[in-house]
């Protein structure tokens, strides 16, 4: 009986944590039905160009499941996610500098700054990657510390 009960104390421990991180994510990633980047492939921007992943290649770190498009891509991404995950949960990078809004972004429109992905907005005739080149000096340090708020 002791076993029993210490086994369902592990399992509940278990999704507890991961509730908890789950929770984290849906709160503060840029997610559809829990899918991050809008099934892009995160390691995809860092080897050649954005592709969308495949639903069979998929894998879920910190509550959010994110499509690669090849098995060689989402390996790379459980070595390290760190590395591969969006800046300010996939929000506009340049939105979350200047005004510390989340605004949606178009997973075409990026940058790779110090190995780190940076996403941006550009529909209807805004290209906020433009505005963010014009001046990332100031929005970088401004979207770090604006983000640390939005997450604390």
């Amino acid at each position: 009986m002791r076993r029993i009960f210490l086994i369902c104390l592990v399992v509940w421990s278990g999704d507890q944590l991961y509730s908890q991180s789950k929770t984290t994510a849906s709160e503060h990633y840029n997610l559809k039905k829990n899918i991050a980047l809008q099934g892009y492939d995160p390691v995809s921007y860092f080897v050649s160009e954005p592709k969308k992943g495949a639903e069979q290649y998929r894998y879920s770190h910190h509550g959010a499941v994110y499509y690669f498009s090849s098995q060689q891509n989402l390996e790379t991404f459980k070595k390290n996610p760190e590395q591969y995950e969006p800046q300010y949960g996939g929000w506009c990078a340049y939105a979350v500098g200047a005004t510390g809004d989340k605004v949606k972004i178009d997973p075409g429109t990026y940058k790779i700054v110090d190995d780190k992905l940076y996403l941006f907005y550009n529909f209807r005739g805004h290209n906020t990657l433009l505005d963010w080149n014009q001046d990332e000096a100031k929005l970088k340090p401004a979207a770090d510390e604006n983000w640390a708020a939005i997450i604390h």
